[in-house]
């Protein structure tokens, strides 16, 4: 079956000129891409909204209706928690036909075919997937009941992941409560720390590799901004280059133990101490903060950069521009508390418990990440 055959496939639109205070900021939820990138399977529009002069302008879908982002993260299926509008970023799916596709099995299909659908997508900057595309997308023809038993399986699977990933959140709310309540909120400093830059409590700070590093398929590891996660350092996706091209670019940026990452090009704001002797590379994307151990903790200057604070105010220093980027001068700027040295080491050693428990539920996100990927296989080459 071709998607083009089981439903209507419209493509979203936005009202021009987007500078029209008649069309934006009212009661009319519309969708954006990050909506989907946060939320998962079923999603809510939370960051922007539409009037209804805006909404008659735009591409209105109902609540259960299925969107698909062509531009942004192309490929990436959603339903739709309420009635929303979608832009110019997405197709929607009307009238799906139920007498011979389940709404759970195309979702299904959609989010395990996803790199394929990606991989199809064209432009010189932005890539994008056409409407007709979508429409040609081919979903395999099984019986209601097959596909329905199929959806159930992957759905367990799924929740079995979505459970692993708010007790790692959960996780996280606690070491910035533990954080807040030692050393008070970094907005307001109501405790009266001293204040300084980063520049000035840091021995150095510079950014990866500018040049285009030689990949080989094996070597040493080669980290991009998305490998830089809050609190860890993601290996699942990541690159390598050679030996020798590790010693070059070494001579600049070095990263060891107890080194402070942060991406600052495309997703800002991300930071992660390196606790591995490990050696690696870093490309642009991602910066390298070297510590003056006798004033700061490594582990406190994470937990600090990582509060809604210092998280807003990286955005706000971040270059508007076609890819959001964070410069060196402009990290070197961005405040830093300086409570008593003896202080931050009794915060490090209170989350080391909680970093342990987050470490072992991210070893177990990654097992039922495999357990998932391995269930897609065999459903859809008919083996589950």
């Amino acid at each position: 079956m071709k998607i083009g055959d089981l439903c209507e496939v419209v493509r979203g639109s936005s009202p021009r000129p987007k500078s029209d205070p008649r069309y934006y900021q009212g009661t009319v939820p519309r969708l954006m891409v990050a909506d989907l990138t946060r939320d998962g399977k079923i999603v809510s529009a939370r960051i922007d909204s539409l009037t209804e002069l805006g909404a008659k302008q735009s591409r209105l879908m109902q609540q259960g209706d299925m969107v698909i982002a062509v531009s942004g993260a192309p490929g990436l299926p959603a339903i739709l928690a309420h009635e929303a509008c979608i832009h110019d970023g997405f197709v929607g799916l009307r009238n799906l036909n139920l007498k011979r596709v389940c709404p759970n099995f195309l979702y299904s299909y959609l989010t395990f075919i996803r790199t394929t659908s990606q991989s199809q997508a064209v432009g010189a900057i932005f890539k994008n997937l056409t409407t007709d595309q979508i429409k040609k997308i081919d979903i395999p023809e099984l019986p209601l009941e097959e596909q329905r038993r199929i959806a159930e399986i992957l759905d367990r699977a799924e929740e079995l992941r979505s459970k692993r990933r708010e007790a790692i959140a959960e996780l996280d709310t606690l070491t910035q409560a533990i954080f807040l309540e030692m050393f008070g909120d970094p907005a307001t400093n109501p405790k009266g720390w001293t204040v300084s830059k980063l520049g000035d409590i840091a021995e150095k700070i510079t950014d990866g590799e500018h040049q285009t590093p030689k990949r080989t398929l094996q070597g040493i590891k080669l980290l991009s901004a998305r490998n830089v996660q809050n609190g860890y350092i993601d290996v699942r996706d990541v690159d390598y280059v050679s030996i020798e091209e590790y010693e070059r670019i070494m001579k600049r940026c070095n990263p060891v133990r107890g080194d402070i990452l942060l991406s600052c090009s495309g997703t800002i704001g991300r930071v992660t101490t390196v606790d591995t002797d490990e050696p690696f590379s870093l490309v642009r994307s991602v910066a390298l903060l070297k510590l003056k151990h006798d004033l700061i903790n490594s582990k406190f200057l994470e937990y600090f950069l990582r509060t809604p604070a210092l998280h807003a105010k990286m955005q706000q220093r971040a270059n508007a521009s076609s890819q959001a980027n964070l410069f060196q001068n402009q990290i070197r700027e961005l405040p830093a508390f300086i409570p008593p040295l003896k202080l931050q080491q009794q915060f490090a050693h209170r989350i080391q418990a909680v970093e342990k428990l987050k470490t072992a539920h991210h070893a177990s996100l990654s097992e039922l990440d495999a357990l998932f990927a391995s269930l897609q296989h065999r459903a859809f080459r008919g083996e589950l």
